[in-house]
């Protein structure tokens, strides 16, 4: 129980928040340091993002201010329910003022501005991350569409060896960010921005044709209720590391892509370890995140129902193209629209 109340106690709360907007650290990072839960880390980080905008726009009285100091208990100890997308709005504004616990004090004492709430600042910054079976050249068409269009563009290179490994590579991206950040993924980038995405400087979150797990779900037995995609019968394993054959990466990976784009991209494309896609997310960032899908209506490598069923779960603003997995590729202007349209209402 005094674990209980120490992870819930007004002062460590700031702590926490103020933690994770000061070092950069992704929230699953400093949760784990602290021996606290993610997802209440991430309530944390939610409620001081709305306290410090309804306290920009003047809406909170002095008294409110005072209530923000109160701990928030129920029977002997405090509490904080995990939300899910929408929840928050939800909230009375008592519940809305104790669930912050002072958090937005520290707004009101010293923070600068660089350390302002996402929502407030122009998304200048993109990082994208790229699948199974690729590299992050896959984003090449779309790269110079954002940069064009003025974005500051970071692409990772996954190592594909394990989730850690990619989660620790797209951290160390969006540490180099220097403002909000739209984070975007492809096929398996999308189980990796759903652990990492939760860093504070994350302001939304799009997925094409991704996985989008929920936190400790087993991903492939929600993947076995879809039809099995025609890609899985070409996937070549040896040494402990798997690729698609070139037939597969062809027909069933980038169907729609020229001929000879596709067979440089096969002849990049990443290997990825035999454990790869058993690793569960301790997290879902897509449940604290606005999010954004691209579903892919011909896609071979992925079902598409599957993205459809990933989409809606999250309740992301999605749209459906005519193409193979690889959308990336084959319809970039399509991709950069929609990651265009996360930078301007995240």
């Amino acid at each position: 129980m005094g674990e209980i109340r120490r992870s819930y106690d007004p002062e460590f709360r700031t702590g926490a928040v103020r933690l994770v907007r000061e070092t950069g650290k992704s929230v699953a990072s400093v949760a784990k340091d602290l021996g606290i839960n993610a997802g209440a880390l991430a309530n944390w980080m939610q409620m001081d993002r709305l306290a410090r905008e309804q306290d920009a726009d003047g809406e909170l009285s002095e008294s409110e201010r005072e209530e923000l100091a109160q701990p928030c208990t129920q029977g002997d100890r405090n509490v904080v329910d995990r939300p899910r997308k929408g929840d928050v709005w939800m909230i009375s504004r008592r519940t809305f003022s104790t669930l912050t616990l002072g958090v937005a004090t520290a707004s009101l004492t010293g923070l600068s501005s660089a350390q302002a709430s996402t929502s407030t600042r122009a998304v200048r910054n993109v990082v994208l991350v790229h699948g199974a079976y690729a590299d992050g050249s896959s984003w090449s068409e779309v790269i110079e569409r954002l940069q064009a269009a003025g974005l500051n563009v970071t692409s990772v290179q996954n190592p594909l060896t394990s989730l850690a490994d990619d989660v620790a590579a797209t951290e160390r991206a969006l540490a180099l960010q220097d403002g909000p950040t739209i984070l975007a993924a492809h096929s398996w980038g999308g189980t990796v921005i759903s652990e990492a995405g939760l860093s504070s400087n994350v302001a939304g979150l799009v997925y094409v044709a991704a996985r989008a797990p929920d936190a400790g779900e087993d991903y492939a037995a929600l993947a076995a209720r879809f039809p099995a995609p025609p890609a899985n019968a070409g996937l070549v394993k040896s040494g402990g590391f798997g690729q698609l054959s070139r037939k597969a990466f062809l027909q069933d990976f980038a169907g729609d892509v020229p001929r000879r784009r596709a067979l440089g991209l096969y002849a990049v494309q990443g290997r990825i370890s035999d454990s790869l896609f058993t690793s569960k997310t301790s997290v879902a960032a897509w449940r604290h995140k606005p999010t954004w899908y691209a579903v892919s209506k011909n896609d071979r490598t992925t079902s598409p129902d599957l993205e459809r069923f990933l989409a809606a779960r999250m309740g992301a603003k999605t749209i459906e193209l005519d193409s193979s997995h690889l959308s990336i590729v084959s319809h970039p202007a399509e991709i950069t629209k929609l990651i265009l349209d996360a930078t301007a209402k995240s």
